[in-house]
């Protein structure tokens, strides 16, 4: 099935280099363009608040999860297509995973890579068969995907779940391969028989 929305995990800050902002800023205008809603975190500050607010100004659908607690110290955006409040983190990811058709990291900081592992966690366990991509910008991802890598070599990940998280620099390459996705033909971690 093709991807309808996407949940963007991103940072609450904008970091230290413009093309980050520049970046998520993009990214929304592009996903407006192919046809994808947004699913995100809630908030209206750092990426998270440029992407949402990139999304809404291409006039496409925004949905933002946001827990309680959080509301106030994230700044719950307040101009979404809609607002879920939920009461705690773990609910927060399980609504997001629920909502979004396809899964994308932009730069962000322990939030992120946390929301990120789950769902490809997730997709080994086979819970979801949904596309996990890091957005690459300017080389980001490159000690991440090199930790990924290393996992394999020492026997942590085997090769086909590896497989389940990929890498794109090219904004419009992985917007076309989220669009043409199908999940891998792969045994899940879940339905392994051996002990």
């Amino acid at each position: 099935m093709a991807t309808k929305r996407v949940c963007v995990f991103c940072g609450s800050s904008v970091g230290v280099r413009p093309s980050y902002a520049a970046a998520a800023r993009d990214f929304g205008a592009r996903l407006v363009a192919h046809g994808f809603g947004l699913v995100y975190g809630g908030g209206n500050i750092g990426l998270m608040g440029v992407i949402a607010d990139s999304v809404l100004a291409s006039g496409g659908e925004v949905i933002g999860v946001i827990p309680r607690s959080l509301v106030v110290r994230e700044v719950g955006h307040r101009g979404l297509t809609e607002l879920v409040v939920v009461r705690t983190m773990h609910e927060r990811k399980a609504k997001m995973v629920e909502l979004a058709d396809g899964f994308v990291a932009l730069p962000g900081g322990f939030g992120t890579f946390d929301e990120f592992c789950e769902v490809l966690t997730w997709a080994q366990l086979g819970i979801h068969d949904k596309p996990c991509a890091l957005y690459d910008v300017d080389g980001y991802f490159e000690p991440l995907n090199t930790l990924f890598d290393r996992a394999v070599v020492e026997g942590f990940i085997r090769a086909d779940y590896r497989r389940l998280a990929w890498s794109e620099r090219d904004p419009e390459r992985l917007l076309s391969r989220l669009a043409e996705w199908r999940a891998p033909p792969n045994e899940r971690w879940a339905d392994r028989s051996e002990p």
